[in-house]
C-alpha cells in the first residue's frame, strides 16, 4: 500500500457524474508500478461549479487534471492557455498547472492513432479514406488526428448534419458531410456515436462494402467487443476495440503531471479490463462509449 507525503503530486479527473470513469484505476495502477509519490482521485463537479472547482484544484497545489464529460467546453474556454491541438480538436481533455496558470490540451486524437497502430501494425491514416460516425467532441478530436497524420479524405456521417458540417468548416480540408454512410472506398471505419453500447442498440451497419484491408474501429469500450467488431472480425476486418484509445489518452497527462513516461502493455490492459466485467460496470445511463478519460 502506498503512502502519501507532504510532497504528493496530485491529479484527478473531474466530471459529472464521474463515477464510471476507469482513469483513477489506470493512472494508480502507473502509479504503483513507478514508485510515484502521487495520487490521482476522481472529483465529481456540477457543471455550475466547474470553474471554482478547477481554480480551487490549482490554489490547491495539483499538478492537473483530466476533463470528462459534461466539462470539456467549459475547460477550453477556461484556459489560459491552449495548444495547438486542443485549438485544433475545439475541446480540452487534460489540464496542467503550472505557476498559477491553467494550460489546456487534447489527447484523445493522439490515443485514437496510439491505439490503431498497436492493434493494427502497419496501418497509415494515409492508406486511404475515413469513414467516422458521429459528431461529438471526440469525433472532432480524431478527425482532425486523422487529417493531420495524412489522411487522404474524411467522410463524417451524422443523421443530423449541422453538427457535423460545423465541424467540417472548423477542420477545413478533405472532409465530406452525409447522413448515410459509403463505405466502398474506406480504408478506416470509426464509429464515434453510442450504439453498441452496453444499454444501448446496436450500431446497424453493412460491412460488405468495405475492402478487405480495411481497418474497423470502436471507441465503445464497454462492452469490449461490440456487434459492430465482432462483425467486422467475422468478415476478417482488422477491428479495433475503445480500450486501447482510453488507455493511451492518458499516457500525456501521466507524463505532465508525474514526470514519468508511462507506458501501455499487456500487464495494464488486463489490469484495467478486469474492472470492465458486467457486474462491475457504471449505470448504464452515465456509461460513456468514447475514450474519455
Amino acid at each position: 500500500m502506498r503512502t502519501l507525503s507532504g510532497k504528493s503530486r496530485l491529479a484527478g479527473i473531474l466530471g459529472w457524474p464521474v463515477s464510471h470513469s476507469r482513469s483513477p484505476r489506470l493512472h494508480g495502477f502507473w502509479l504503483a508500478r513507478h514508485g510515484v509519490d502521487g495520487a490521482y482521485v476522481p472529483l465529481p463537479v456540477r457543471p455550475e461549479r466547474f470553474d471554482v472547482a478547477v481554480r480551487g484544484l490549482v490554489d490547491l497545489g495539483f499538478a492537473g487534471a483530466n476533463v470528462t464529460i459534461p466539462h470539456k467546453e467549459a475547460a477550453y474556454a477556461l484556459c489560459d492557455e491552449l495548444s495547438a491541438v486542443a485549438r485544433r480538436a475545439g475541446s480540452v481533455n487534460t489540464l496542467v498547472f503550472r505557476d498559477g496558470r491553467i494550460h489546456g490540451t487534447s489527447t484523445d486524437g493522439f490515443g485514437f492513432l496510439e491505439a490503431v497502430r498497436e492493434q493494427a501494425p502497419g496501418w497509415r491514416a494515409s492508406d486511404g479514406p475515413a469513414v467516422v460516425l458521429g459528431a461529438g467532441g471526440a469525433v472532432r478530436a480524431v478527425a482532425a488526428a486523422l487529417l493531420d497524420a495524412g489522411c487522404p479524405h474524411l467522410t463524417l456521417v451524422n443523421r443530423t448534419t449541422a453538427r457535423a458540417e460545423a465541424i467540417a468548416r472548423d477542420l477545413g480540408g478533405p472532409v465530406h458531410v452525409t447522413a448515410e454512410p459509403a463505405l466502398r472506398d474506406a480504408a478506416l471505419l470509426v464509429n464515434g456515436t453510442s450504439l453498441g453500447m452496453a444499454g444501448e442498440p446496436a450500431l446497424e451497419i453493412d460491412l460488405s462494402p468495405l475492402p478487405p484491408q480495411a481497418v474497423v474501429a470502436d471507441m465503445v469500450y464497454v462492452p469490449l467487443e461490440t456487434p459492430l467488431l465482432a462483425q467486422a472480425r467475422a468478415r476478417g476486418l482488422r477491428a479495433i476495440d475503445g480500450l486501447g484509445m482510453l488507455l493511451h489518452q492518458a499516457r500525456p497527462g501521466f507524463e505532465a503531471w508525474f514526470g514519468v513516461a508511462p507506458q501501455v502493455d499487456a500487464e495494464l490492459r488486463d489490469y484495467v479490463m478486469a474492472d470492465l466485467a458486467p457486474d462491475r460496470e457504471a449505470p448504464q445511463a452515465v456509461q460513456r462509449p468514447r475514450s474519455e478519460a
